[in-house]
């Protein structure tokens, strides 16, 4: 029984594409396992964290380790929710994070569009310089920050921590430039035409395109300013004006520490970026992506 040459050819083609297949699915396995490894090692701190916070204290040491508690309780919940410091802080953690972000993305999206489209002597030069600041650590300007929101008489305000941080963001200027360039002209060119200013433009053609890298960024800005510890810890002295990271460091004491208090103010800090980053997970990595996907 003679066998016809296209058998003969989807036999080699089967017989060839095996081990390979083989192979790329054990390297996908080796791959995914590698993942899961780092991810519950990642992953190992939050549910000490968050299983620690309804241990009592003498269970917190005990040995050998134990990630669950055995006697369970919310005394550290009701320790750390018990004054109203704790929800006045919440209150001040959540309305500077969102009035700087606000702030921060207009201020952000308008000198992005400026140097991505404005033509002025000096533009490259100028943006190689406001980039520059990037590398510039923040302690190292501290000091004369200090000094001009002490002139304004801004310490122990929320100003000294809004308006810095909102009317000057590098990396949102960066991130955005980075998306208009990416933008054809001809959109802008024709609106010209129909007769829309420049503003107009930016307004009703520029803004709604920028949607996604507008969405990271403000992620992005309302987590760094959620997290933000030196500033707050430099600026603000009175107790009511106090963010949260600084009220749960107050569970830390120079000799003891409530620690079931300490994890619990803690679960309560980092719930927010959690399920933040549980709901937008897609708009953190595309925000990623973008910072060096268009030049």
């Amino acid at each position: 029984m003679s066998t016809s040459p296209d058998t003969v050819t989807r036999s080699a083609a089967t017989n060839k594409s095996g081990p390979r297949s083989v192979q790329v699915v054990r390297s996908n396995l080796l791959l995914h396992a590698v993942l899961i490894i780092g991810a519950l090692a990642m992953a190992l701190p939050f549910a000490w964290m968050l299983f620690s916070s309804f241990k009592p204290l003498g269970e917190i040491f005990i040995q050998p380790p134990k990630l669950l508690p055995q006697d369970w309780n919310v005394d550290g919940y009701g320790t750390a929710l018990g004054g109203a410091d704790f929800v006045r802080g919440f209150w001040n953690s959540t309305y500077i994070a969102l009035t700087v972000t606000a702030i921060s993305l207009l201020t952000s999206a308008m000198a992005a569009y400026a140097f991505a489209r404005i033509d002025f002597w000096g533009r490259r030069g100028l943006f190689m310089v406001f980039l520059a600041t990037m590398m510039v650590p923040g302690q190292l300007t501290i000091i004369p920050l200090y000094l001009i929101m002490g002139g304004l008489g801004w310490v122990d305000s929320h100003l000294a921590l809004i308006v810095p941080a909102a009317l000057f963001n590098a990396f949102g200027v960066f991130l955005l430039r980075q998306y208009v360039r990416g933008i054809p002209v001809e959109l802008e060119e024709a609106a010209e035409i129909d007769g829309a200013g420049r503003i107009r433009r930016f307004v009703t053609i520029i803004l709604p395109l920028l949607r996604t890298p507008l969405t990271a960024l403000g992620i992005f800005t309302f987590l760094g300013q959620w997290n933000n510890f030196f500033s707050p810890l430099i600026f603000l002295n009175s107790t009511e004006n106090f963010t949260l990271p600084l009220l749960v460091n107050q569970f830390k004491g120079q000799f003891t520490s409530d620690w079931p208090a300490l994890m619990a103010a803690t679960t309560l800090l980092a719930a927010p970026m959690l399920i933040m980053f549980a709901v937008a997970q897609r708009q953190i990595v595309e925000g990623v992506a973008l910072s060096g996907s268009k030049s």
